[in-house]
């Protein structure tokens, strides 16, 4: 993506860009480097055309493609919500000899363009094509890295780890955090926990990343008091991000219990871990669950997914707060049958 972006950025256009995908972040990013480096705001008036895929008529966009720009070298056309529309088999002559004086724009997002298909094949072979992929759960923290270096900023590792832990793989939710920060921190200031506890709103202490640490090692007070904090804070820790947490944890957990005897550097990959220091919390989590308590708990917290989607409570309206503790109980002090 950053080599597209350069071009973008030294105005070396194509006349078609495919931007397919399931990461919406980039494919907006891509979009709005072309907004803006194509046309001055003067010459967008009459030269910048946004049309959406439920509402576009392939033949009246062919007559927007295929027309002169006004006062200007370029138009440009995008159609976002590409994915819902129709006919675009009707634009295969077009993508075959498209309009230098053009810049068209196709948004595809959410999932990919089957690229074997013959409007597939066509924007192959005289497009730009960009694929948007999500990022794993393990490339988050990198990516975060990255995004906090180009705001002027840098971010301790455990900051990094913290943010990707309580917001996810939605980019656009990490962005928009680290943006905040970029307007309250001067330019190279690293950004630690405090830092993201104060601005983010994430407690450097009672957090996701600190209650893994706490069940790996079953410090029952700990946990507890992490417990107390997490249901006294529910809405900005809901059960549901808390239980897909803990089973990306526990599943590395259960992973593991297969690779004692592997190499650290098979654990690693395995793992999708970055250093030996990172596995040290699994080795201890291995090492106080046995490997039917750790299926056990997997068990648990797929139950717990669904109950907190509101699925498999008795016709019950349980609060997020009961079913925390609900699952805490069953995660220390359940056992697996027999």
């Amino acid at each position: 993506m950053e080599e597209l972006l350069r071009d973008i950025a030294s105005r070396k256009f194509a006349p078609v860009y495919l931007l397919h995908g399931e990461e919406s972040f980039f494919i907006d990013k891509i979009e709005a480097a072309i907004e803006q480096k194509v046309l001055s705001e003067a010459e967008k008036s009459f030269n910048q055309t946004i049309v959406y895929g439920k509402d576009t008529d392939p033949m009246g966009l062919l007559d927007v493609l295929r027309r002169y720009p006004m006062m200007s070298e370029r138009q440009v056309v995008i159609l976002r919500e590409a994915q819902d529309a129709k006919g675009l088999d009707q634009l295969i002559p077009y993508f075959n000899q498209p309009m230098s004086s053009t810049v068209f724009v196709l948004c595809h997002k959410h999932k990919k363009l089957d690229m074997t298909t013959k409007v597939g094949r066509a924007l192959k072979a005289n497009a730009v094509v960009f694929e948007a992929k999500k990022l794993y759960d393990n490339q988050v923290p990198d990516w975060i890295a990255s995004y906090t270096k180009g705001q002027g900023l840098s971010i301790e590792a455990a900051a990094s780890q913290l943010m990707a832990e309580y917001l996810g793989t939605d980019l656009s939710k990490v962005a928009n955090e680290i943006d905040k920060l970029a307007l309250n921190l001067s330019k190279g200031t690293s950004i630690s926990t405090r830092h993201i506890e104060e601005y983010v709103g994430i407690s450097k202490e009672y957090n996701i990343f600190e209650l893994q640490k706490a069940l790996a090692t079953r410090d029952l007070e700990r946990v507890t008091r992490i417990r107390l904090y997490l249901e006294g804070n529910i809405r900005k820790n809901p059960l549901l991000m808390i239980v897909s947490s803990l089973f990306s944890f526990f599943s590395k957990v259960y992973l593991l219990h297969f690779l004692k005897s592997s190499s650290e550097a098979e654990k690693l990959k395995v793992l999708g871990l970055k250093s030996e220091w990172a596995l040290r919390e699994y080795k201890t989590a291995v090492g106080r669950y046995s490997l039917a308590h750790t299926q056990y708990i997997l068990s648990v917290l797929k139950e717990y997914d669904l109950r907190s989607r509101g699925i498999g409570n008795d016709g019950s309206s349980n609060p997020d707060e009961l079913l925390l503790k609900e699952l805490f109980w069953k995660i220390l002090n359940g056992s697996p049958t027999v």
